[in-house]
């Protein structure tokens, strides 16, 4: 089979190895891969030239919007499994996901392959970068970029396999052009979650020492200095190492980030990187371009028969989490029939009651290519930095570092801060706040119950078929057990 090289999403290209992990191409036919390119040259006539370095690295970027990176399968895994969301649209509509919703996901669903798919393809593409640029003659500095940048997603991608499915297929390289790979390294067996921990935090503390703190507007939506260093103090929280999550936010504090004061308007397109903003994947309608367009997080959760598709109701349980007059609930929970600032009226006969409201775009927006393609996704905040930091000061018993992080962003949200309380309560008010702050964003919920220890009480208590010491990770996907031919094995329970 040829390597293909391809175009995506604004006119950047991917280049897919044919021997890439786990069965990445499972889902193309051998007569798809073996399709001569028309204008573009082959995979072994790439990576020669600067542009073929910069072309890599936006497929990467581009990748971030692909439909199993973002849209059904990632929303499923994250979200349906939580308390935050249930299946949302219409009985019978996608019924598959009430597994995700129930915890009766079996290791052959098709939204879990995809899952698995999605972050191993992104991988690749990284691994593409990080084995092929080093070779091109080009300058320096911008070859150093290219590498840093690859390596804070080859991080964010395994960040994301390892908190669902434990230990992982650890794969960091690619053959070079013209080589033939090993077949005894095709299909390599899952490494242990401290070694999959151990190379994410290597390559966010390599990038963090390249990236720059901030780009032109023409390069708006790179991955910066604070991104890195953020995205690793996420990292060192889920490994309870207090005191490096406490140094990294430090850092990231002094880069200039600070609080938006109306958090309703964070997640309209006015609101794109604004001071708040760490890391935020790119979504643009691009006119007469619509396969490049793709970005679905938003139309799969807007209001059915108004907007889109209807999927990820907001739960009862998620709207009684927040305090009376907390603004981030009307910012976070869209309700049937009411209006919103925008001026659009969401019909009071919407088969659900609540919808996602981060998720809204209004009907002045282009639909050009379909709805809410223009929506950025917001992955990091500077609010979630905040929290991080009182959740790793409050560990150390720096009580009065906690509260001030935790009260800067209550007031934001127009409640009262909290007076001084109990390791063990405030540790309890961090949890709570993270989850108003944060509902329905970026996906943390399941994991976050999950770390703390609490997963099988605060979801069985919802009434999900949650069962302790099994639903912690998620099944391998038997369709990559079956194609690893034996190394690949399934999580205990599954």
């Amino acid at each position: 089979m040829k390597n293909i090289l391809y175009n995506v999403k604004r006119n950047s290209f991917i280049l897919i190895s044919a021997l890439s992990i786990g069965g990445l191409l499972a889902s193309c036919s051998e007569d798809f891969l073996d399709v001569e390119p028309e204008g573009v040259g082959k995979g072994e006539e790439f990576f020669t030239t600067p542009e073929h370095a910069r072309l890599a690295i936006n497929s990467v970027y581009g990748n971030l919007r692909e439909w199993n990176v973002i849209a059904f399968a990632h929303l499923a895994v994250t979200t349906i499994t939580s308390d935050d969301a249930a299946k949302g649209s219409v009985p019978g509509d996608a019924g598959f996901l009430d597994e995700y919703d129930n915890f009766t996901i079996t290791s052959t669903d098709g939204q879990l392959n995809g899952y698995w798919n999605g972050q191993y393809q992104a991988i690749n593409l990284t691994n593409q970068v990080l084995t092929n640029v080093p070779l091109i003659a080009m300058d320096a500095g911008q070859k150093e970029r290219i590498l840093a940048e690859a390596k804070f997603f080859r991080a964010y991608h395994y960040f994301n396999l390892v908190r669902a499915f434990g230990g992982v297929p650890l794969r960091l390289a690619v053959p070079l052009p013209g080589e033939q790979e090993d077949p005894a390294t095709l299909n390599i067996p899952r490494a242990s979650r401290e070694e999959v921990y151990a190379q994410i935090i290597k390559d966010l503390t390599d990038a963090s020492q390249v990236l720059q703190p901030s780009y032109s507007a023409a390069e708006r939506g790179r991955v910066t200095k604070g991104a890195a260093l953020g995205m690793l103090a996420k990292v060192q929280l889920y490994q309870r190492n207090w005191q490096e999550v406490i140094n990294l936010t430090n850092q990231v504090e002094g880069l200039g980030y600070n609080l938006v004061q109306d958090y309703y308007s964070i997640f309209r397109i006015s609101g794109e990187h604004n001071v708040e903003s760490v890391f935020e994947i790119e979504a643009q309608t691009i006119p007469g371009n619509c396969g490049a367009s793709n970005s679905q997080w938003a139309e799969v959760q807007g209001v059915r028969g108004q907007f889109g598709w209807g999927f990820v109701e907001p739960t009862q349980n998620l709207v009684d989490a927040f305090e009376k007059g907390d603004k981030r609930m009307e910012a976070t929970i869209l309700f049937r029939g009411e209006k919103t600032p925008e001026g659009d009226v969401i019909n009071p006969d919407a088969p659900n009651p609540r919808y996602n409201q981060k998720a809204y775009v209004p009907s002045f927006v282009t639909n050009e290519c379909g709805y809410g393609k223009d929506q950025n996704i917001r992955i990091l905040r500077f609010a979630e930095i905040l929290l991080i930091r009182a959740e790793a000061a409050n560990e150390l018993g720096m009580t009065a570092q906690a509260l001030a992080d935790l009260n800067r962003v209550r007031v934001r949200a127009g409640l009262a801060p909290i007076a001084s309380v109990s390791q063990e309560e405030l540790r309890k008010r961090i949890w709570q706040e993270r989850r108003v702050e944060l509902a329905l964003e970026n996906g943390d919920r399941y994991f976050d119950l999950v770390r703390q220890g609490r997963a099988a009480e605060v979801l069985q208590a919802q009434g999900k078929q949650f069962k302790a010491g099994v639903n912690e990770v998620l099944p391998i996907p038997q369709q990559q057990i079956n194609l690893s031919g034996g190394p690949l094995t399934q999580n205990p329970g599954y």
